[in-house]
């Protein structure tokens, strides 16, 4: 049944535990929980003009808030929703940078919204980055008169930062505070540096709306998304109210509600252990699994070695009456995880497959290993590509993107001086050089670099493929549309962007389609990826060649699946283990200095041996057999 904020705009309406102290609705997917919030601000605008009266919205930039402004589009242009009886007020903005920065949520807002809807410019505020320091105190006294002066905010929309902030409240600020200059937190301007190529170019402060400032709304929605916001979700939503986490002072507001997609809401207790709340469906044998795994975690214990004494002393008495004994019901979860190993990820040929993660027909499987930048393959399941290739499956490579933006001028450089070294009159070699050398801050890289970077990342990516024994008439560069702005920010997908993803399913048939699942930002090229293999699947299931197909998902370049929700691992002997380095090291341009290297500092090579060690670690701890490293994998039913 479709969600809707409608009737759970009183908080108290929803299922209340002890834990949980805000409001919060969870989706299936961002674009859902954005539909329905985009729908309650279109109903409050349309309420407004029929008492024809001004709506006031607070709005907030970043990820979280962009599907609910293209839904507020379609609205406009689809159904005639108009905006001009809207006033808005903005959160924030960097300070010291120009209204026509790429950068500026001047600039951000524009693209998003207000370009694209009818409301009047005189009634868009948004703060001045762009001020003399002598100048910001009065002008902050202004803009919160001027949203007094308009009747009051009717909607706030809010985000959340890593650090707990709203707006750029950063840990630490009053809960009195009012639109003001801040410095940034340092994680803050971390997780900003890819928009700016570097963190060293983010602007270390900012103008704010304060927090007295936002909680004098009627109505505050927050909006996270993805793995990424959980455990800040998790603090928000049920920790103390702590100045540290300035999210949590929205628990003192009467109608704030935080909408969240599934991933965001993970760890929460009702969704994580949901049997500490007293309230949990042990008819889910995935939810029995995840207890009994945290058991062994609490208990520093292998499943087989668990006791009656610790179920009953650790709350889960309930199940070990449903399950009637405990050591059965250990056995039944050992075997559960056992199955999920193989060393046979195109199944085992003439092999009983009953308890396999893969089928054992056809013995030889047409694959194809989709990639969103052109490494995701190697770093994320770059062992059980080779035990692919190895036991003679046809495997294909379907680099969905180019990957140039994240090749550095530096790199890009090499290249061309190397050319310029074979013939020093090359034109469009020195017009190349030129450009980089005189490159401003944020300018965007003309087609011919971009095609230089795109060349570099194909190359590289062909000579890891050649070494894992890929014929080169099996790797293939779809270089999908939505991806070529040259900036971070992408284009929507679109049908283009299908078709091709379509093209290559239905010229290979395959039987195994392997897809990165990193859900961790909403708005990430990972996610944008997977969301087009998705609607692929969804147009062509009806195709008789689909019926054999199976889906899997990895992770491993950014954050790994929990131990429940694995359907199959790939376990890796040390060999492998070295030649995954070497197929991973073949992507130079990546090595290093990596442009968007997101919170983890470490070269990709090494995460991901660490993580795949980490995960047979956690196989080891439950009794399993002790590997050197292991991938691992979800299916997905379409």
């Amino acid at each position: 049944m479709k969600k809707s904020l409608t009737s759970f705009i009183v908080p108290g309406t929803f299922e209340e535990n002890r834990f949980e102290k805000l409001h919060n609705i969870s989706f299936e997917s961002p674009i859902a929980g954005s539909i329905a919030v985009a729908d309650e601000i279109s109903k409050i605008i349309q309420a407004k003009q029929n008492k024809n009266e001004m709506c006031i919205l607070g709005l907030a930039t970043g990820s979280s808030p962009i599907s609910v402004y293209k839904r507020l589009i379609k609205l406009h242009q689809d159904e005639g929703l108009s905006f001009k009886n809207v006033i808005t007020f903005n959160l924030d903005e960097y300070f010291g940078l120009e209204k026509m920065d790429i950068n500026s949520y001047y600039q951000f807002m524009h693209d998003n919204l207000f370009n694209h809807i009818d409301i009047l410019p005189e009634n868009i505020n948004i703060p001045n980055g762009k001020l003399n320091t002598n100048q910001v105190l009065n002008y902050c006294k202004k803009y919160e008169e001027k949203i007094i002066n308009s009747g009051g905010i009717d909607l706030q929309l809010l985000g959340i930062g890593r650090t707990g902030h709203i707006g750029f409240n950063e840990p630490g600020s009053n809960v009195n505070s009012q639109t003001r200059i801040v410095t940034l937190d340092h994680l803050t301007r971390f997780d900003a540096a890819p928009a700016f190529n570097g963190i060293d170019n983010v602007p270390r402060k900012a103008i704010t709306m304060g927090i007295k400032t936002i909680l004098s709304a009627n109505r505050i929605i927050l909006l996270a998304w993805g793995t990424n916001k959980s455990e800040i979700i998790q603090k928000a939503i049920e920790g103390e109210i702590n100045s540290n986490i300035p999210t949590t002072y929205l628990q003192n507001h009467k109608n704030t509600t935080v909408i969240i997609d599934d991933q965001a809401a993970s760890n929460l207790t009702r969704i994580k252990t949901p049997w500490i709340t007293g309230n949990c469906n042990w008819k889910n044998d995935n939810i029995r699994f995840r207890a009994v795994h945290w058991l062994c975690s609490k208990t520093n214990k292998s499943i087989l070695k668990l006791t009656e004494e610790d179920y009953n002393l650790n709350g889960l008495s309930e199940l070990l009456i449903l399950e009637g004994n405990y050591y059965d019901l250990n056995i039944k979860m050992f075997n559960k995880v056992q199955n999920t190993i193989t060393g046979w990820p195109g199944g085992k040929p003439n092999a009983s497959d009953q308890k396999r993660p893969e089928r054992a027909h056809p013995s030889k499987k047409q694959c194809i290993i989709f990639s969103p930048h052109p490494d995701d393959d190697v770093i994320s399941m770059g062992g059980t590509f080779d035990r692919l290739v190895s036991q003679g499956h046809e495997v294909h490579l379907a680099y969905q993107t180019s990957g140039n933006i994240a090749v550095s001028d530096e790199e890009a450089l090499k290249y061309i001086e190397v050319m310029l070294d074979l013939d020093s009159e090359l034109k469009s070699y020195l017009l190349l050089k030129k450009e980089i050398l005189s490159k401003k801050k944020n300018q965007i890289d003309s087609i011919s670099l971009r095609k230089l970077k795109t060349a570099i990342r194909k190359r590289e990516s062909l000579a890891a493929s050649r070494y894992l024994g890929i014929p080169d008439n099996q790797v293939h560069f779809l270089n999908l549309p939505f991806y070529e702005t040259g900036k971070i920010q992408k284009n929507n997908p679109d049908e283009k962007d299908t078709l091709i993803t379509n093209d290559i399913i239905s010229r290979i048939k395959p039987h195994q389609i392997y897809a990165a699942g990193d859900l961790a930002d909403p708005h990430g090229t990972h996610r944008i990826c997977l969301n087009i293999i998705f609607e692929s699947l969804r147009q062509l299931k009806k195709e008789s060649y689909m019926k054999n197909c199976w889906v899997w998902l990895y992770r491993g370049a950014w954050q790994e699946f929990e131990i429940h929700e694995i359907e199959m691992a790939v376990p890796m002997s040390p060999d492998q283990v070295m030649r995954k380095r070497k197929a991973i090291l073949y992507h130079q341009s990546q090595k290093d200095v990596v442009m968007f290297q997101g919170n983890d500092n470490r070269e990709f090579w090494l995460r991901a041996e660490e993580r795949n060690r980490r995960s047979a670690e956690k196989y080891k701890n439950l009794g399993l057999a002790d590997y050197q490293a292991i991938e691992l994998f979800k299916k997905y039913n379409f």
